[in-house]
């Protein structure tokens, strides 16, 4: 059914957001005192610049009256916003009460409900997302044909393989609704997603109901003025997914793990559990676990509610990717995907993700490198563990290249040292993604944070010679072996500096580069 300016006033009325509508001097909550209220909407879009006849605008965020102005000319139909802008256009007004909840709900109708042809899973937790999810939708993609979306902080798939890099880790809602409508005219059955705490903090995700919602874990972090104020605020956004879902799988290790059950149970939901050993299932689910078969910890055993479903070798190290991949067995089981036949879900054995826990070994000196996102005190204490849980018998001298954002998540750049300090032999702070912050300022902030006498530490800003010191050094001492642990980029080709994306060779690339690779 097409969206209209009185459906989309029915639609906000039945959601408590619509104030009035307002064309000129007519206040009304009748929509059919608008002349053309019953016609269809042609487009949507929250930017002026691509208003079209037939456009209905969602003004949202700092919007400003001035830039509507010319905008009739180019055939606006209508505008929703929190603000009168009738002194600055002729089109009628739908003023809410909520322009990002609104934003997502007329999105959603106007491309159709796209969510409900396709079993939407919404993957949250503060470390795991995105490699859970490039498991979850291989998983899908082997039972299903290839007919698995994707939404993700690195990538967005549409079609099940072609991958496109993505701006933000959960979509504008508009922009999540416009690819959903395409993923489903491409066939698609399944849709995986990452949910980040943002999401629901701006209502990126506002009405959107997940057939199956994954909890993975929790953590500090993203608290700072402009995302997160305390860690409290952090975790219940997070959880506002398990309101929003049919049913819920849960990292049984998971801290607050409780509440996140209480949470379920408040909303009828069944809950199943993931773990690296035997959890307890208080849930009603597929209990599923990986346990290591070998002291390398290279093979690992997935069993779901007692029933082994066999050995498993994934191409991405480290344990905290098996208990990825025990989550992603769960997540497909709870969307329906039977565990009888166990061949399908052996398709998460071959999939990389580019710039997660890759290895470069350099043919001058005995030196590896990994290349990694980790990027808070969890995740680099997960990257910690598992290089001396591998690697530590052999005493590397591992240094580690980090930086940390700028203008937000402040408690990243103490607890990155933190987390470090005690492990490693060397820092070196460089350049990661900023707003107004100058690099320099934020490495020296956190080379301030050391507390160890022993650890020794630089400043290079500039994020490739960061790199390539941390080789030099490597290889001006090749009697010993080195581990450089590059975090914080991954495989991207930017740097963001002043809100503008500034080209970048990738940590990858770099690394490859110098090696000879």
């Amino acid at each position: 059914m097409a969206l209209t300016l009185a459906s989309a006033a029915a639609l906000l009325r039945e959601h408590h957001l619509l104030r009035e509508i307002i064309k000129n001097d007519v206040w009304t909550d009748d929509a059919t005192r608008i002349d053309a209220a019953d016609n269809p909407f042609a487009a949507i879009t929250y930017d002026t610049r691509k208003v079209t006849p037939g456009t209905l605008l969602c003004c949202k965020g700092r919007f400003k009256a001035e830039y509507l102005e010319g905008i009739d000319a180019k055939g606006l139909q209508a505008y929703m916003a929190e603000t009168d802008y009738s002194s600055v256009t002729d089109a009628p007004g739908l003023i809410v009460t909520d322009s990002r909840k609104a934003m997502s709900l007329l999105s959603a109708a106007f491309y159709g409900r796209p969510q409900d042809e396709l079993t939407v899973i919404g993957i949250t937790g503060t470390k795991g997302k995105t490699t859970t999810t490039y498991f979850t939708q291989a998983l899908l993609n082997a039972v299903s044909g290839g007919k698995a979306a994707l939404f993700s902080s690195v990538d967005n798939c549409l079609d099940g393989h072609t991958y496109v890099e993505s701006d933000l880790t959960t979509p504008e809602s508009m922009d999540a609704f416009r690819m959903m409508r395409e993923a489903a005219d491409n066939g698609m059955k399944y849709l995986v997603m990452e949910v980040s705490s943002q999401a629901y903090k701006v209502d990126r995700v506002y009405g959107l109901t997940f057939d199956v919602a994954a909890f993975l874990n929790i953590s500090p972090d993203h608290i700072s003025p402009i995302e997160h104020p305390t860690f409290e605020d952090y975790l219940y956004c997070k959880r506002q997914i398990v309101a929003n879902a049919k049913t819920l799988v849960l990292g049984a290790d998971s801290m607050h793990a409780d509440l996140i059950r209480q949470d379920a149970a408040l909303a009828s939901i069944p809950v199943t559990t993931f773990a690296l050993h035997d959890a307890d299932d208080q849930g009603t689910g597929a209990n599923v676990t990986a346990r290591p078969m070998d002291a390398t910890h290279s093979t690992f055993r997935i069993t779901a509610n007692d029933v082994e479903l066999g050995d498993f070798h994934l191409s991405i190290d480290g344990d905290f990717n098996y208990l990825n991949a025990a989550a992603a067995i769960a997540i497909a089981h709870a969307a329906g995907v039977s565990l009888e036949d166990t061949k399908p879900l052996h398709a998460i054995e071959p999939v990389r993700i580019a710039g997660r826990m890759e290895q470069f070994r350099d043919p001058q000196s005995n030196t590896l490198a990994i290349v990694d996102y980790a990027h808070n005190f969890a995740s680099v204490t997960a990257l910690l563990d598992f290089v001396y849980e591998r690697w530590g018998d052999e005493h590397p001298h591992i240094t580690l290249v980090t930086g940390s954002a700028g203008n937000k998540a402040y408690d990243r750049r103490k607890e990155i040292v933190e987390a470090a300090q005690d492990r490693i032999a060397n820092f070196i702070f460089t350049a990661e993604d900023t707003d107004t912050e100058p690099f320099i300022d934020i490495c020296m902030e956190m080379q301030g944070y050391i507390t160890n006498k022993d650890v020794a530490s630089t400043v290079i800003s500039d994020r490739p010679t960061a790199i390539m010191n941390a080789v030099y050094d490597a290889r001006a001492h090749a009697g010993r072996f080195n581990i450089l642990l590059i975090i914080g980029k991954g495989d991207e080709r930017w740097i963001k500096e002043h809100n503008k994306h500034v080209p970048f060779e990738g940590d990858d690339r770099v690394v490859e580069r110098m090696f000879g690779l």
